[in-house]
């Protein structure tokens, strides 16, 4: 009965999903124009969050005709006409003393139930269960599950943790892609790809049948990033596609739009006008730098401290091509596991090359560190980021070799990101928020991943009890678990970017307890 129930949701699911793809600037038009414009809400993300109760042409026709009168009110006509989302902040505040405990409540908080399909609501419904992060974020979000995983796996649940994989493999069969998240506005890109690494997961818990079982699921996204691949040419590039001189292919972080984001629209029209040039470039520019989740850093500003000067899609990020050879080392244990032994070689083939091209493109010499590699102007980036520790965590190489690189990294990491809270985004204070002197729990996790794996054991150990640390005291003082962290002085808020601070929090709540099993005593 379980499995008819699910079959039906599924197709009720596929009937909408051409209604459902439209996002509030397509289906709203000037009434979004004008909403986001004009700041009805503080935050942009809001509206675009906002379900209709009619259906959108009839309010978009109702408004048409209202607008021109003289007493007319946006915000009253919109509070009438949308069913405003609720921030429900308020319930994560500290209901127990000891923040392992309040952690896995909050689970049960920020856990959702299979989505009904809704006219005109930006939601991509799912069919399973799933965790948010909190706060603003009512939605699931892609490299934020993973984190938010690894405390699910701490917790032993691995019901939900098959259900959000579930949900992911959903998304890429239905749209090709894991959308940024489940949301119509952020159809256009995705983030950082980690459906190998939850996949990884999953079979840690299971068995290796895993890996086969979302095959389909894994090379589809691998062609989603890939698409165009094999029609370029030496120096050209595809939507997130980049073929290097040397004939290799490495990959970017991109978006399919070239317009302000939805979500951020005002912001994105604000920062427009301080652009001379092609403003649909610096518009695909911001979207993808929101692929590459650290949005925004001064690691994709051409001057390291504008905004409008970013150029992500010039780069080809370390992180990015690091995931993507662990994507291509699943795919081939998938083959493997389904009898093709010549095509899971052949994966593997394509994972030795992009390991090389890496070291080519990436390793920065002068820095001793892996860094972003600009394809355009053809010179490594010189920013120094917890991104290059990616490979440290996935790359299946001599260990020897990978300790003796993790050596020179250690230095580089005590020299310029460790500070008392843990480590940073990076050396720059510019007040975008994926900067100085904010830490992340996911590049937390990465960083002592990546040295825990490769022999730097003590300074993992110590980024630990320094991150868990600031964790603990944020959450004896204020209640909260953060979304992100001032790592530099730890008495005080972390800030920056477009909205305030959030609590929640998924992906520190699932680092946390992981890094509570690895290293603290229970």
């Amino acid at each position: 009965m379980k499995i008819l129930v699910q079959v039906l949701l599924l197709l009720s699911l596929s009937h909408v999903i051409q209604a459902q793809t439209a996002s509030p600037d397509k289906l709203f038009g000037d009434l979004f124009k004008d909403v986001q414009l004009n700041k009805v809400f503080e935050d942009g993300k809001t509206f675009v969050d906002c379900i209709p109760k009619r259906s959108p042409e009839s309010i978009l026709q109702e408004y048409t005709q209202l607008k021109k009168k003289k007493d007319f009110n946006l915000k009253k006509f919109v509070e009438e006409h949308f069913i405003i989302p609720h921030t429900p902040q308020l319930n994560y505040i500290q209901q127990e003393k000891d923040i392992t405990k309040h952690i896995i409540n909050l689970f049960s908080l920020l856990r959702r139930e299979p989505d009904n399909p809704t006219e005109g609501s930006s939601l991509l419904p799912l069919p399973h269960p799933y965790i948010v992060p909190g706060g603003r974020f009512r939605e699931i979000y892609y490299w934020d599950s993973y984190f938010t995983m690894l405390g699910l796996k701490e917790n032993k649940d691995t019901t939900m943790i098959r259900n959000m994989v579930d949900n992911f493999a959903y998304l890429i069969n239905t749209y090709g892609h894991i959308p940024n998240g489940n949301r119509t506005y952020y159809l256009s890109r995705s983030q950082p790809p980690f459906f190998a690494l939850m996949v990884d997961l999953l079979a840690e818990l299971q068995t290796d049948s895993i890996y086969a079982r979302y095959l389909p699921a894994l090379e589809k996204e691998y062609d989603f990033w890939m698409d165009g691949a094999t029609k370029l040419k030496p120096g050209q590039s595809f939507r997130r596609a980049v073929k290097m001189p040397d004939g290799n292919i490495m990959n970017r972080y991109w978006d399919d739009q070239s317009t302000p984001r939805p979500e951020s629209y005002r912001e994105d029209i604000e920062t427009g006008k301080k652009f001379k040039g092609n403003k649909s470039m610096l518009y695909r520019n911001l979207r993808a730098g929101a692929e590459s989740g650290m949005d925004f850093s001064s690691r994709w500003l051409a001057d390291g401290k504008n905004l409008h000067t970013i150029q992500t899609v010039n780069y080809i990020p370390i992180d990015l091509n690091s995931l993507l050879y662990k994507l291509e080392l699943g795919i081939s244990r998938g083959k493997q596991l389904t009898g093709k032994d010549s095509l899971s070689i052949e994966f593997r083939k394509k994972a030795d090359r992009r390991i090389i091209a890496i070291d080519k493109y990436c390793w920065n010499k002068q820095l001793d560190y892996y860094c972003d590699y600009n394809f355009v102007t053809k010179k490594i980036s010189n920013t120094i980021t917890p991104a290059g520790i990616y490979p440290f965590c996935l790359f299946n190489r001599k260990l020897d070799y990978m300790s003796l690189l993790a050596r020179k990294v250690a230095v580089v990491v005590k020299g310029q990101l460790l500070k008392d809270g843990g480590v940073l985004t990076t050396v720059n204070t510019t007040g975008q928020q994926w900067d100085a002197p904010n830490g992340w729990a996911p590049l937390q996790y990465m960083t002592i991943w990546g040295f825990h794996r490769c022999g730097q054991r003590e300074l993992a150990r110590e980024i630990t009890q320094k991150w868990q640390q600031l964790n603990t005291d944020v959450y004896q003082r204020t209640g909260k678990l953060m979304e992100k962290y001032n790592v530099t002085d730890t008495r005080l808020e972390a800030g920056g970017g477009e909205y305030p601070g959030q609590d929640g929090f998924g992906w520190t709540n699932g680092v946390f307890l992981r890094l509570t099993a690895m290293y603290l005593p229970k």
